[in-house]
């Protein structure tokens, strides 16, 4: 039977994974109270106990303005608890899945980004996401690094779920429209990791970095209106009580993290090596609105 070690499974991306890899084998899962990924050595003893086929990171610091404020417990979560754990999964001979972030790069590309592309962060969150890359890479064991892209789920706070309730609080909202980007639901970044953990060992053979994000494209202000039409839709709701979404730029609405203005990436390689593709961005948001509870689609807030 195969053996995986989930690491984060109440995050956005953990909390999906729980349900998609929990029918492929022995699924031993863990959230922050459970394992301290800032302890090297309770890091190695869960691995080593578990002696795993798999291990899933879904864990670390994502929230990307109080990196800036905190960079010393970013780095501990996003770049260095990554290398602890390629290291003991090296020695279970284990399959590491690890999840990165599209913000490794600076933005200032004007056509997707390719895994061989340079990265350049311009946060601090980018910088520990990447030194957590490169640590598993150092490492020599089997890996899949991919690479995320605005991710969205019905758990935390997130950009969707934001636009909801203040979609039915405020008159007129407004949202970047020169940060361009694929919104990607968590679902989806479950599924194509079950894809690979299916694949059992070989999916090692085949070790690197790869991109995975959402089909086609958005500004932050398109996908804001389309979270609002579709959701009227979903609520049969003719009348005005939702806001007016006007765009802005990224100038106009300062963050205390810089954001990379463009991080779209080409999906071909996960294509071409695993066969794994993924849905574009409006239907998978579509999907995501038919799944969210009627109290949270007519913008109540979401749970923890």
């Amino acid at each position: 039977m195969t053996t995986i070690l989930l690491t984060g499974k109440t995050g956005q991306v953990g909390w999906e994974l729980q349900h998609t890899l929990a029918p492929l084998g022995r699924l031993i899962a863990f959230d922050r109270t459970q394992l301290d990924l800032s302890n090297a050595s309770a890091i190695r003893k869960a691995i080593r106990d578990a002696s795993p086929d798999f291990v899933v990171n879904a864990a670390g610091f994502t929230a990307v303005d109080l990196a800036e404020s905190e960079p010393a417990l970013a780095m501990q979560l996003n770049g260095i608890a990554p290398g602890i754990m390629a290291e003991a999964a090296k020695l279970a001979g284990a399959v590491l899945i690890h999840f990165s972030t599209s913000f490794v790069f600076d933005g200032t590309k004007r056509k997707p980004y390719l895994e061989t592309d340079q990265p350049a962060p311009v946060n601090t969150y980018g910088r520990t996401k990447l030194a957590g890359e490169r640590a598993i890479t150092a490492c020599g064991g089997k890996h899949i690094i991919l690479r995320a892209s605005w991710t969205y789920s019905h758990r935390r706070n997130n950009f969707p779920l934001t636009i909801l309730k203040l979609a039915r609080e405020r008159l007129a909202l407004s949202v970047v429209d020169d940060q361009i980007g694929a919104p990607t639901w968590a679902r989806a970044y479950a599924e194509a990791t079950a894809e690979l953990v299916r694949m059992g060992n070989d999916a090692g053979n085949h070790s690197g970095i790869y991109h995975l994000s959402a089909a086609g494209q958005a500004s932050r202000y398109q996908w804001a209106k389309e979270i609002i039409e579709s959701a009227r839709r979903r609520c049969r709701d003719k009348d005005s009580r939702w806001a007016r979404v006007q765009p802005i730029t990224t100038a106009e609405y300062p963050l205390p993290a810089v954001r990379p203005l463009y991080t779209m990436m080409d999906n071909s390689k996960i294509s071409g090596v695993f066969g794994i593709k993924t849905p574009h961005w409006r239907d998978q948001l579509r999907s995501f609105l038919s799944d969210l509870p009627a109290p949270m689609l007519a913008g109540s807030a979401g749970n923890a």
